[in-house]
């Protein structure tokens, strides 16, 4: 029996984090799918294909993991394809509040999909994808956050957007 785990976000971008819980995953499950949202509810730096085509860059090499797009609720697009767990990943106390909240949300929905969470290792706790798209924005130093190809990616689009873009809203690091 082959076991398939869905690992869904909108990784925008896919940073080192994402890559870790993958290649943690794809250790013990028989086939791991990078499954990119096209269209959550907050703004976008990159298009759905530009996130499917970086993340596939980015776990290239890797037979066990995949990388496909989809819309709709997590669990359907589960049951769609044949998958029976998903895979999250928890940096931070408050994420275990909400990955808690959308594991029992989804077996409600579809109680025979399992929710397995990986805690993440300690130098990724402070990473995710806003922050990552921040510090990108003010032109700092992602280079330690996410492959070479998701850098350049972020620098060519932040200078396509100029130093006046609204996708990311100022916070923290401009301080």
């Amino acid at each position: 029996m082959t076991i398939r785990a869905l690992f869904p976000g909108t990784f925008d971008p896919i940073h080192y984090g994402h890559m870790d819980i993958a290649r943690r995953a794809a250790r013990i499950f028989d086939e791991v799918i990078i499954a990119v949202y096209d269209r959550p509810l907050k703004s976008l730096v990159f298009t759905p294909e530009e996130r499917i085509a970086m993340s596939r860059q980015a776990v290239e090499g890797n037979p066990k993991i995949s990388v496909m797009g989809y819309s709709g609720l997590t669990v359907h697009f589960c049951q769609k394809i044949g998958v029976g767990v998903i895979v999250r990943g928890l940096r931070v106390f408050s994420d275990f509040e909400y990955e808690f909240r959308m594991a029992l949300a989804n077996n409600r929905l579809v109680p025979e999909i399992e929710v397995i969470s990986f805690i993440t290792h300690e130098e990724h706790t402070f990473l995710s994808s806003s922050t990552v798209r921040e510090i990108a924005s003010l032109g700092g130093d992602v280079s330690s956050m996410v492959p070479a190809h998701v850098e350049a990616a972020l620098k060519e689009r932040f200078t396509e957007l100029g130093p006046s873009q609204q996708i990311v809203p100022p916070t923290s690091m401009r301080d």
